[in-house]
């Protein structure tokens, strides 16, 4: 079983952030195992999301990034899990598919369908080799309100549901408390589908993989009660810019400290480069936004906690296995950054991560072994028994969980290509170190995380690094050469 939430940072657990409660999640890494070094493979949603359900990275699997469609013929976890006799369900969001549809790339994620209810109504898989889907695609109060997530509020007596979201008469966007009643919120939404898929399979007596995927804590902050006033803004602390650690980074990260900057230098297609605006917000607001971010995670914590004790109900926590994590991270003020962007600090590039396995993954044990969501598909097929594909560019994580090695990869690569050309960056991290580099650029980004753990010092351009500069450069070359993968072995000389 897959849990998942959108933009979380890594620190934002209560195991790790006493201010934050999360008391399922904690309870996850107390039956499990808690993960230290977990990085996503591109710090968007689309493009990680479906690194996660190929085992492969976005320039192999081609959603490069958001605004782009998944090939619908890419061989996914759940189609291989769904041959093998599982019964593969998705529910909350996918992003699969792009806000726009074309002839030469269709969307059902797009409006008009994404209203469509008559479609939706007929319509529940398969998608993308999962075999049954309940999707939602919107973030709090955004118009993309509707598929299966609109069916199951006017199905619980909502009629009016429109009223709440933006467009068709909903106004403009609503900040920090929602209106939404909480019975009606989608996280809602999808602990409920989720145990139904769940009690679906064990009353059929079939094996399952059901993905539970939760849409916050992604802006825009906005939640209902009693999780809008849940925290003080007064008892947070937000992320800080130090002074002058910006003056060694490439030029957008500095444009990012102005009230009016310009990043016409890097738009390279109509379409907006996420994180190239000011990130200048006021402190009351920040502390304000990140007490709803938390109060967003506690709510999907309570509804985490519903699938957990249906898992127990059902007698079936003892041989199921489950990974909670995140498809990216976020920014809370560090750096002066907020949200996300093409700025490959540790805060947007690492995420949370637990497993749990009683009986195989050491109750209560910790990991800093490196970690990738690129990792999870083989290690769900290592986990049911059954075959790796030689093209998926993963690795078989569960002799980590299970304590059987200390390691299973000496790396991680994370990909950024938000442009065609123009903002096209590359990232290898290992143990200690973390390269940045930048397609067409002399620009680059060394930081000794061991040294500097808050990256406060970018030492790419340091003479006294040239020599750990030059080996970090030959192993990145290597990384790429080993990642290469085939579907197919050779089987003869020629």
């Amino acid at each position: 079983m897959l849990i998942t939430t959108d933009q979380q940072h890594f620190q934002a657990l209560g195991c790790r952030t006493p201010a934050l409660k999360t008391p399922n999640l904690d309870r996850l890494a107390v039956e499990g195992m808690l993960f230290d070094r977990a990085y996503c493979p591109n710090p968007l949603c689309s493009p990680s999301r479906s690194s996660l359900i190929t085992g492969q990275y976005p320039s192999t699997h081609g959603c490069w990034t958001i605004g782009t469609k998944l090939d619908e013929e890419r061989q996914t976890i759940g189609q291989l899990l769904g041959d093998n006799g599982y019964a593969t369900s998705l529910i909350g969001k996918a992003h699969f598919q792009p806000l726009r549809s074309l002839a030469d790339q269709t969307s059902l994620e797009a409006p008009p369908t994404l209203r469509d209810l008559d479609f939706w109504k007929g319509f529940s898989g398969p998608y993308y080799g999962f075999e049954h889907i309940e999707l939602a695609r919107n973030h709090a109060d955004e118009a993309w309100a509707g598929q299966h997530y609109a069916l199951w509020m006017e199905a619980n007596g909502l009629a009016d549901w429109r009223q709440y979201f933006q467009g068709d008469g909903g106004g403009p966007p609503r900040e920090h408390c929602w209106d939404l009643p909480e019975e009606f919120h989608y996280t809602t939404f999808v602990a409920e589908r989720t145990v139904a898929a769940i009690d679906r399979a064990a009353l059929a007596g079939r094996p399952f993989f059901t993905w539970a995927s939760f849409q916050d804590p992604h802006p825009p902050y906005l939640v209902p009660e009693p999780w809008a006033s849940m925290y003080d803004p007064a008892d947070l602390e937000p992320g800080r810019l130090e002074p002058g650690e910006l003056d060694l980074m490439p030029p957008w990260f500095a444009k990012t400290q102005e009230a009016d900057p310009d990043f016409s230098e890097w738009q390279e297609t109509p379409h907006f480069n996420h994180g190239f605006s000011s990130h200048l917000v006021d402190e009351s607001e920040l502390r304000k936004n990140i007490a709803v971010y938390y109060g967003m995670i506690s709510f999907v914590d309570h509804a985490v906690g519903r699938i957990l004790a249906r898992l127990d109900e059902l007698g079936v926590n003892e041989n199921t296995l489950v990974v909670f994590t995140t498809d990216h991270g976020h920014f809370l003020g560090q750096h002066g950054l907020t949200a996300k962007g093409a700025f490959h600090y540790e805060d947007l590039l690492r995420i949370p991560m637990i497993a749990r396995y009683p009986g195989r993954i050491p109750a209560g044990s910790r990991s800093a072994a490196l970690q990738s969501l690129v990792d999870l598909a083989p290690t769900f097929l290592s986990a049911a028994g059954l075959a790796v594909p030689g093209d998926m560019q993963g690795v078989d994580q569960l002799p980590v969980w299970t304590g059987q090695q200390p390691a299973a990869r000496d790396h991680v690569l994370v990909e950024n290509r938000h442009q065609p050309t123009a903002v096209h960056i590359r990232t290898y991290v290992d143990d200690r170190y973390k390269l940045t580099v930048y397609r067409d650029k002399q620009w680059g980004e060394l930081f000794d995380l061991v040294e500097d753990p808050q990256e406060h010092r970018n030492q790419f351009g340091n003479p006294s690094y040239e020599p750990i500069r030059a080996e970090l450069m030959r192993r990145f070359l290597n990384a790429e050469l080993r990642r290469e993968a085939s579907r197919f072995a050779r089987i003869a000389i020629a």
